[in-house]
This record gives structure tokens, sequence and C-alpha cells, in this order.
């Protein structure tokens, strides 16, 4: 607090002047050439020459499309430097007139080109480095390999050597003021290679454009961002000094001793990082008193190259006291620690009961960071299924006949309706927006296109791009003596279009209509052959509830079965950074202007955006890594999960148990798991209310595609028992419980099925959900 009082001192002052009298640097990012980048820097410069702000066009390059260039418009064209490099004409920023011109923005292609030898700075990037501390602003682009660490990255997974003129420094995008992402589906720019769209000398023989080299850019992109999204995220809820994890990604810690199954502890915790696409940290918690002996020095650097082996962070953190659970809490808060993983207790059960366990008493401290106890036997029952290479399936014979079963589906697959879907972060991105412009383009095309339901908000923008394309009628329904409208199913049946625009696709139907969801009406549509495009938000993923919940503070009611996302043929992501949006939200564009103070210091807060942009650029990339492997063309960037695995949720009838549910879910998903709920309840009747909860329990295990099952024992007794004996006839590897909710004296005298499990199942894997 006292900071704010300090007085600066000549150097900060400068600095402070400097900073004032700079200009600002945006970037526009793509996976690869033929993203769109030019085409949304030409058309981002119109819209700020109409709003009155002095553009120009530094430089454009010069193997764009027709279609781009055509973007160009009335913005004024600053004549560039031109020479001759290999046969190819190259161009560089004329400084000097863009000095003499002196605009506001300068628009300048292709930050990572190498200038002229005799040119006043070496590449492009100093030119405009020179431009913005000099006043003027720069809107640039870049696609994800010109970055120095990326362009390694992505030439080792993609298996070839990538041209770049200039790699730029890795710092690039957390230099600038603002980055956008241009996230486009492989499918989109195979689809303009093919119409003679894209022109690139630069990337190498066409043979690059594959849909898994795209993938694999695409990905890439989506989570170097997010890594940079994260960084903002966790300055900005330090200064609101802020503690614990955020919500909108996964940070693991495995917590070791020197000892030999460390190693096992940290590869188990690599694996677990990987396929949740999270953060990987290791930390050895030692007494301040402790001298390690020879044995634990040797265990010690074996575990630190191991470590650096798999990119992880290696933690020695030396302790005061005996209470090494309070250490690990702190130590966890101050990392935004999601997932901490420890290995089976070593105590005799006696003196868990008497002095309470690590576990438990990491539990009590800490209200969100889930507990993970790995497996530490592998034996019969359940014999631990160690990680192997999964055996191919044998090949069907190809001259085999299909049944009339098989040809059926294959029929009605190829008759289904295309869909694609726009993810935003939060209202207002730009989906509808999108969406209405891509229509239009494929009215051009000559595509039969149709608004089946349009949402605009009153957004003059959205409206404007409506144009001419046809409007079905909504239909009416009396609900509670009120006229509603609704979209019309029957109405896009019979129009029979080829595409068809459905705005919210997480909307309720108002009762009376033959589905309960817009998602629903989707899927009959679908079926129909008629193809869908769809927008949606971040925080209407059924499974992310939660995470959207610790974020925002909002239970979100409307949303969508995660399988509907994967059922999309095409989901792309509309990217705009906080601020752009909260500048969006204060000039009216978003809501009416007497709700904009109210959104921006509630739902619209900066620390809420950067956490659901966060949050929507990890869950695409997984997203497409998950397309990837199921291409089967090569593993994920994360990398193969190579076991099969058996998630068991053990769910009651208390209020956490649809969050176990979706966070079973979310992992089972992730590592390729089949998964079953069960809930074993006495023999007795349940109450009305408690059959309300067990129908919503069911209800939701089955939208997200698990297996519900229900059994009865003669008293409360019985219950470890009975799960113990599904846990060993399903032979599951991992078991997820929620947070004991009885008194450390309750636990005392009659035990917890928590307690229990983690001494009798010691060969499965145990998450112990926060409450």
């Amino acid at each position: 607090m006292s900071e704010q009082f300090r007085r600066k001192t000549p150097d900060e002052i400068l600095e402070s002047i400097s900073n004032i009298k700079r200009g600002r640097l945006k970037i526009i990012l793509g996976a690869v050439s033929g993203s769109g980048k030019t085409y949304h820097m030409l058309l981002e410069g119109n819209e700020l020459k109409k709003r009155g702000i002095d553009v120009v066009v530094g430089v454009v390059n010069n193997s764009c499309s027709p279609g781009t260039l055509n973007q160009l418009g009335s913005l004024e064209l600053i004549p560039t430097i031109e020479w001759e490099q290999n046969g190819h004409i190259e161009q560089d920023i004329d400084l000097d007139k863009i000095y003499k011109r002196n605009p506001e923005v300068v628009l300048v292609d292709r930050l990572a080109h190498e200038n002229h030898i005799h040119a006043k700075n070496a590449t492009r990037l100093d030119d405009v480095k020179e431009l913005i501390n000099n006043g003027i602003s720069v809107i640039t682009t870049i696609n994800i390999y010109e970055l120095k660490g990326v362009k390694k990255v992505a030439e080792q997974l993609l298996n070839l050597s990538l041209h770049v003129e200039v790699a730029l420094p890795e710092d690039t995008l957390t230099k600038a003021d603002e980055v956008r992402l241009l996230d486009v589906t492989p499918e989109a720019i195979l689809n303009r290679l093919q119409k003679g769209e894209i022109i690139e000398k630069d990337v190498g023989p066409l043979q690059f454009y594959n849909n898994g080299n795209l993938a694999t850019l695409r990905e890439l992109s989506l989570r170097f961002l997010a890594e940079e999204v994260e960084e903002d995220l966790t300055e900005h809820r330090e200064q609101e000094g802020l503690l614990g994890p955020s919500g909108a990604t996964e940070r693991i810690l495995v917590c070791v001793q020197y000892h030999w199954n460390g190693s096992i502890l940290i590869r188990r915790g690599d694996q677990i990082a990987k396929r949740l696409g999270g953060e990987f940290l290791i930390a050895s918690f030692i007494p301040l008193s402790k001298k390690l002996s020879k044995e634990e020095e040797i265990f010690k650097s074996s575990m630190q190259k191991l470590v650096n082996k798999l990119n992880g962070s290696f933690f020695e953190i030396t302790r005061n006291g005996d209470e090494i659970a309070e250490e690990i809490v702190g130590f966890s808060m101050q990392n935004q620690i999601t997932r901490i993983i420890l290995g089976q207790s070593k105590n005799p059960v006696w003196k868990d009961v008497v002095n309470g366990s690590i576990v438990n008493k990491i539990m009590r401290q800490s209200k969100s960071i889930d507990v993970y106890i790995m497996a530490d036997r592998v034996k019969a029952f359940g014999e631990r299924i160690i990680p192997a290479i999964k055996t191919e399936k044998k090949k069907e014979n190809p001259y085999r006949r299909l049944s009339p079963d098989e040809m059926h589906d294959k029929v009605e697959r190829v008759k289904k309706g295309t869909f694609k879907i726009y993810l935003g972060a939060a209202p207002g991105v730009g989906k509808t927006y999108t969406m209405l412009r891509e229509a239009n383009q494929l009215k051009e095309n000559e595509i039969d296109v149709v608004i089946g339901l349009l949402e605009t908000h009153g957004r003059k923008e959205t409206i404007a791009q409506v144009g001419n394309l046809e409007i079905l009628p909504k239909k009416l329904i009396r609900y509670k003596n009120v006229l509603l409208e609704e979209m019309d199913l029957d109405t896009i049946i019979i129009r029979n279009p080829e595409v068809v625009l459905i705005d919210e696709l997480a909307h309720t139907n108002v009762p009376g209509n033959k589905n309960q969801k817009r998602y629903q009406d989707v899927m009959t549509i679908l079926d129909a052959g008629i193809s869908v495009i769809s927008t949606m938000n971040i925080q209407h993923i059924e499974s992310l509830k939660d995470s959207v919940k610790q974020i925002t503070g909002v239970s979100v009611r409307e949303t969508v079965p995660d399988n509907i996302l994967q059922l999309s043929d095409e989901l792309e992501l509309i990217d705009i950074s906080p601020n752009a949006l909260r500048k969006r939200m204060e000039e009216g564009n978003i809501y009416a202007m007497d709700k904009v103070e109210q959104s921006l210091s509630h739902f619209f807060k900066t620390q809420n955006l950067i956490a659901l942009r966060e949050l929507a650029l990890r869950e695409l990339a997984d997203d497409v890594d998950d397309r990837l492997e199921s291409m089967k063309r090569k593993e994920g960037v994360r990398g193969p999960w190579r076991k099969d695995e058996v998630i068991f949720v053990c769910v009651n009838l208390r209020a956490d148990s649809e969050r176990l549910i979706r966070r079973g879910f979310r992992i089972a998903y992730r590592l390729k798991a089949e998964w079953f709920v069960i809930f074993v309840k006495h023999q007795y009747e349940l109450q009305t209310d408690e059959k309300l909860i067990l129908d919503k329990l069911v209800s939701l295990t089955h939208r997200l595609g698990g297996i519900f099952e229900i059994y009865t024992t003669r008293d409360r007794r019985t219950v470890f028992k009975e799960i113990k004996k599904q846990l060993q006839t399903k032979k599951a590897t991992q078991v997820i419980l929620g947070q004991s909710a009885r008194t450390r004296w309750q636990e005392i005298m009659g035990g917890s099925i928590v307690s229990r499990l983690l001494r009798e199942v010691r060969h499965l894997d145990v998450l112990i959900v926060a409450d």
C-alpha cells in the first residue's frame, strides 16, 4: 500500500514520460500463411479510419491474394523501398516517408522480414520498434513458427524445416500491447489453397499444407498464446492480492522425497500434466536440520535430471516445523496449484488415525486444491495396468461385404449436414458478426444460406452484416400468458437450405417446443442433411461450469454437453484481448449503455476476461490435439496416454456431487478412459428431494456420456465393501471422491470412506476433489 505514496526517482519519471509518448503495438497472430492475417489487418485499418483515426499502410505482402488486396479500400499506401533477391521483389518500409507523413497508426505486414543489407535497420522488427519509440502505433502480422522457440518445436513435431527470414525473439508477443489470434481450421485453409487464395513462397513445398501439419501449428499457436495470457493473469491476480488457483488452467505439483519412488511419481505427474494441458512443478520439502545421506543425494541428482528432461520446474523447500501439510498448502497457494500428487502414506493405520493423515490435513487447509494419491503396489485384485503401447487392432478384410446396418450407418453419416461452431471467451467478441460475414461469402459463392435464428442484441455492426441474407420467420409460443418468439424448426426443415445460421447454441427453448434445448434442434437439422453454423461462449460448456463459477462467481444455467462440440466438424475460436473487449463495452457496442457500468465491474472485469480467454484457448487447443490423435496420423502435441484407464466416480446426495461428475468426465475424456459413476444407497426409500437430486445426477452422467450405476446395501457400514467390490469388477485404475464432510472427531470415532479407500486399495490412484 505504501508503494503508491513513494516519490518516483528521476529515472522512473523519465521512463513514465517516454511510455506516455510511445506508440502502441498490436500483433495479429496466425498459425500459418493463409490464415487471413493481412486481410484482418487491412479490415481493422479501415474500421479505425471510419472512426477518425489517421491510418496509413506501411507495407503489404506483395504475394497477397486479390481478395486481400481489395481490402485496401481507400487506405493511403506509403510507397516502399523495393529491391530484388533471387528473382523476387522484396519490400522495406520507407521510414523517412512515414515520419514525413506522421500518421497515428501504420499497418505493417510480415514482421519477420529481413531488410536490405544497406537499410538503416537490419530487420522490420527494428523498424517497428523505432516507429513506436517515435510515437507512431503499429498493427502488424506474424505466424506462430516465426518466433524463435516455437520454430524449433514446430520443426521437431512436423519433422521438416520451416523457412523463416528472421526468427523473432520469444518475448515479441509479451512486449506487444495487444495480441489477437486468428484461429482458422485446417479445413478452411485447405479450401483457400484449393481456390488459389494462398500464394506463399516462404513456406516451401505445398506438401506442407496438409491437415496434420496445419492442426499441429494451430494447436501450437493456441497453447503459446494461452501461456502468454496466463502470465498476464498471474500478474493481475498478484496486483489484486489473490492467491491460489485461478480456475483457468491446471497446475500440477508433485511432492517427492529423495527415495526410490520419487522418479515414478514425477513420471506420473508429467503424464497427467501433459494430458490435462497443465504446468508441471516438483517440490521436495526438507526439514531445516536434516542432512541428506549419500543415497538421498544420488536420488536427488537423478530426479533433477529427469525433471529437466521432462521440462518441469524443481523446487527444494526447507521447512522449520513438523507441519509439512501447512508448507505444501502454502507453496501450492503461492504457485496457483490445482492438484497435489502424493505417494501413499507409509504410516501405520493407528498413527494416521491418532495424528491425522497428511492428505486430510492438506484437504482441511485448502479449499480449492485437489489431492491425487498415486498407487504404490502392483498386485492381484486389479493388477495395476503398467504403461504399455496399445497393440493395434487387426486390420479388417477390405473385401468383406458390409451388413445392411453398417451400410445404413455409412449412408446416414454421408447424408448429415456439416456442423461448424464459432466459440468465444465472452459475449461481444464478434462470433455472430463473423458467422454473418461467412454466410455472405457463402452466398456470393451461390450457396443457399439462410438465417434460422439471429440474436443481434441491438449491435449496429452485427445488424449491418446481415446484408440481404434471407431471415426465416420465428414462431410464437404462448407461455405464462406471454407470447414468446422461438426458432421455427419445422420451417427450417421445410425450407431445406444448404446452410442455416443458428445463434446461441446453449439456449433453452420455451416449454411447448419439440426439443428442450436449441442444440437438440441443431442435431435434428443436421440429420435432415442441412449444414449448420452456430455460436456459443466457453462458459456454456457443461464440464467447465465449475471453472467458470470459480473465475467469475457466476453459476451458468444454460449449458451444452461437451460431446456436442466433439460432434462439430469445425470449431473456431474468435479471439480478442480483454482490453479491446472492455473498450467495445465502454463504447456501447455490446450492451445498452445503462448496463455498461455494472457489466464492467462484474462479469467483464479484466481479471475475469483474461481467465476466460485462457480457458477458451486451452480448451480449443485440447480439442485440436484430440482431433489430431483421432486422425491416427501421429500422436498429438501432448503425447499419447499409453494405458487403458477406467475411472470411477463415487457420489452421494450431497451438493457437490454434480461437480464430481463434471470433474470425472473431464479427466476421463482427457485420458481416453471409460468412466462410471456409482451411488450406493442403504435399504430405505429415498425422500422426494433426494430422488430429485439423484435424477439430476443420473441425467448429468448420461448427458456427458458416462455410465451411472446404483447399488443397494443393508446398512451404512457396508457401503465401502460395495464400492470396493465394484472397483474390482470393473478393473478400475482411478477413483474420484469428494472431500470428507466429517469432522476430525467423527473420523476418529466412525472412520471415513476416503481413509478406508486409501488404506485398502493402494494399487489404485485416488483423486480427492476439494470441497
